[in-house]
């Protein structure tokens, strides 16, 4: 299967012969990032905000996901898992965290994650080959609460979002704060991930990748 980013939290995920899927799209005008112009049967959106609800920008949808539950779309079987917000009652955020199932590949987008999951959240999550994890602060994870979360999910692969970059209009922190975090040096950027079975490694992975335009 393949992984591409779009900025902030909105990611393609592409396989032959499965229903594609698209993440927290955005409205670019809130965002930053260029507007988005892409296509899918799924889309999953993890909280009701401008960042991360703007289905609209993608055509040919017949799904549009929006809370918790068990799901089989497209030969893609999704485990969706809702999540509190840090802060009072009445500020709270629900907050949907997905686990996309590619034939025994799973992918899992934390959406706004702003607080550590308590363990039967992490259980019902399942197993996680590739994590796509919010690092920037703001409104969600921070780089210490998304390697603390990342320990606890243990993934194979690790993809960093939700981040600073030169075309985000939000505040958020820079990449290297995560990086440094995770005791890692900056790894070279790559345009997309393609994820095989056998392509998994032992250890927990991080790839960096380049927004690419909508």
């Amino acid at each position: 299967m393949e992984i591409i980013w779009y900025g902030h939290s909105c990611f393609r995920l592409t396989e032959r012969n499965y229903a594609t899927v698209i993440t927290d799209p955005f409205d670019s005008k809130i965002v930053g990032y260029e507007a988005l112009k892409l296509k899918a049967e799924l889309v999953t959106v993890s909280h009701d905000a401008p960042g991360h609800n703007y289905s609209d920008a993608v055509k040919g949808t017949t799904h549009v996901l929006t809370g918790p539950g068990e799901f089989e779309i497209g030969g893609v079987f999704i485990t969706a898992v809702q999540t509190d917000t840090a802060g009072k009652k009445k500020e709270r955020v629900r907050n949907t965290v997905y686990v996309f199932d590619y034939d025994g590949i799973t992918v899992a987008h934390l959406g706004d994650l702003q607080q550590i999951p308590t363990q039967s959240e992490i259980e019902l999550l399942g197993t996680v080959n590739v994590a796509l994890v919010p690092v920037g602060g703001g409104n969600s994870l921070n780089a210490a609460k998304a390697a603390e979360i990342i320990s606890m999910l243990e993934p194979n692969l690790v993809i960093p979002m939700h981040y600073e970059t030169t075309d985000s209009k939000i505040k958020l922190d820079p990449l290297n704060k995560f990086i440094k975090e995770m005791g890692l040096s900056k790894p070279e950027s790559q345009p997309s991930l393609k994820v095989t079975r056998s392509s998994l490694p032992a250890e927990t992975h991080v790839i960096v990748l380049d927004y690419q335009k909508g």
